[in-house]
């Protein structure tokens, strides 16, 4: 079952998609996987930055990658697809290892990820012996091996809280580690890493928004923006809090400062509201299609493969998460 029925596809993609190519490209691709997903006791996985057509058409469990790990550790399908890029397919098969998780393109990568290796972690914990390294899922399952506990843009703050001592490494996301200091007492040591995406927006564009929009605009960014830029908002947050926010604001027009298919899927889900594109697109993201969605539950192919030792110290990390964030 995906999330919406045929009809209520058809309206969610109206907005954004031409009327022949719903009819002739979509719908037939959505309604071959939604049978192929049977077939197979498999279930699909869809990031927030996914196209509109994978992310209402084909997708299972929608939400940021806090919740889409929570989700994939506790599935009972045989098989995962992860429609989003690589490290969080990689997740989803630290967390099941006994289940056979593929992503549609193994070549789905990220900036932020590439950004960090094992031995850079290594090389941290060396220098800075003692010190509590918190890593952004964002990461290789390798680099996830080789921390005390791993956070999201959804929980870094309540992350880095958590954890002992007045000192934390956190990697490697040097933006985020930023949004972060500035909002606890404790020290960060952080890495050069940033995404692709959102290193590409500046104060300028929330300034003259605002002026171009003077009759009321509230602008909402991802914390993986510099901190200059989440000063200029009048709200930061991870996409699913990006969600929360819009579903309870009384605000109409809306400009959201992340990936360019976050404001496709929400105009879906709030017609009602007015969303203003500043549109940065994660060409890693863009290579999850329908076409490549088919054929990798039909071959079952790209299937992600770890090290049992990986697996067993980067379980400890991504479960230490969810232990802190889902605790009661």
């Amino acid at each position: 079952m995906s999330l919406v029925t045929k009809d209520q596809l058809v309206q969610k993609l109206n907005p954004i998609y031409l009327p022949h190519e719903i009819e002739e490209r979509i719908l037939p691709l959505a309604e071959e996987i939604n049978k192929l997903k049977k077939e197979k006791n498999a279930v699909i996985l869809g990031h927030n930055y996914m196209t509109p057509d994978v992310f209402w058409g084909v997708s299972d469990i929608i939400g940021d990658s806090l919740y889409l790990s929570k989700m994939a550790k506790e599935t009972k399908a045989a098989m995962i697809l992860f429609n989003g890029v690589h490290f969080m397919a990689e997740t989803a098969k630290i967390l099941s290892p006994e289940k056979k998780v593929l992503i549609a393109d193994p070549k789905a990568g990220c900036s932020l990820a590439e950004s960090i290796t094992r031995d850079d972690v290594k090389a941290l914990k060396a220098k800075y012996p003692g010190v509590p390294v918190v890593t952004y899922v964002n990461c290789s399952a390798e680099v996830k091996a080789e921390t005390d506990v791993c956070c999201t843009s959804a929980n870094a703050l309540q992350i880095v809280n958590a954890v002992e001592g007045d000192t934390v490494i956190f990697l490697p996301d040097e933006y985020l580690a930023g949004n972060v200091k500035n909002q606890t007492s404790k020290t960060i040591i952080s890495h050069p890493g940033r995404c692709m995406v959102h290193e590409m927006y500046t104060p300028e564009d929330i300034k003259s928004a605002k002026r171009l929009f003077s009759d009321g605009l509230t602008v909402i960014t991802h914390p993986e923006c510099h901190e200059d830029v989440v000063k200029e908002a009048d709200f930061s947050g991870s996409t699913s809090q990006m969600v929360d926010f819009i579903r309870q604001s009384k605000t109409n027009k809306i400009m959201l400062v992340t990936e360019c298919s976050m404001g496709d899927n929400l105009r879906a889900e709030f017609p009602e509201k007015e969303f203003v594109s500043t549109c940065q697109t994660c060409p890693h993201m863009k290579k999850i299609t329908l076409e490549k969605v088919r054929d990798a539950l039909l071959k079952e192919q790209f299937e992600i493969f770890l090290d049992e030792e990986v697996i067993r110290l980067a379980q400890k990390s991504v479960n230490r998460m969810l232990e802190l964030s889902y605790k009661k």
